[in-house]
């Protein structure tokens, strides 16, 4: 029976060990009243939103905080037991959950991607992208969170090892 490459479960533990993070500190701020974050995270998230040109981040639109709030309540709870899952290796307990969420989330990606492309940033409060070039150099921070997802769902649903099903005993 092929065991799942390595790589791909140490890469997949990072990336979800390294989500924790970012989003207990950086992407939950939006749902805070001012005040709640310390002024460092607050600075650290303008720096972010001025440099990426990312108004989202700093007023984003209801849709996106939505996405937010189910990143806060169905993601955040998931991250350690997939990062340990993942860490431990060889898990196939994994593949449902597993499933679940990179499906949810390249969903939500394929929003947040198509709205950088084509939304008219003009009329937001904060600087957005205006050139083809500042929403690829957006579109690049984003990226990795769909691809990742969707390499998870590709290992999931394809690799040998996830795809087991355990023969039952006939009574």
């Amino acid at each position: 029976m092929a065991a799942a490459p390595r790589w791909r479960e140490r890469l997949f533990a990072l990336y979800f060990l390294s989500h924790i993070p970012i989003t207990a500190l950086i992407d939950l701020q939006p749902l805070l009243p001012a005040g709640i974050p310390p002024r460092a995270l607050t600075d650290l998230l303008q720096q972010y939103a001025t440099a990426f040109r990312d108004p989202m981040m700093l007023q984003p639109p209801e849709w996106f905080k939505a996405f937010i709030y189910c990143e806060a309540f169905l993601q955040l709870p998931f991250f350690p037991i997939a990062a340990y899952a993942f860490l431990k290796g060889g898990c196939r307990w994994i593949r449902t959950p597993a499933i679940i969420y990179s499906t949810h989330v390249a969903t939500t990606l394929f929003a947040i991607l198509a709205h950088i492309l084509f939304h008219d940033f003009s009329k937001s409060e904060h600087v957005g992208p205006q050139t083809l070039r500042e929403r690829l150099v957006l579109l690049s921070i984003y990226l990795p969170y769909l691809l990742i997802p969707l390499l998870i769902l590709f290992t999931m649903l394809c690799n040998p090892h996830y795809k087991h099903v355990e023969k039952r005993k006939r009574k």
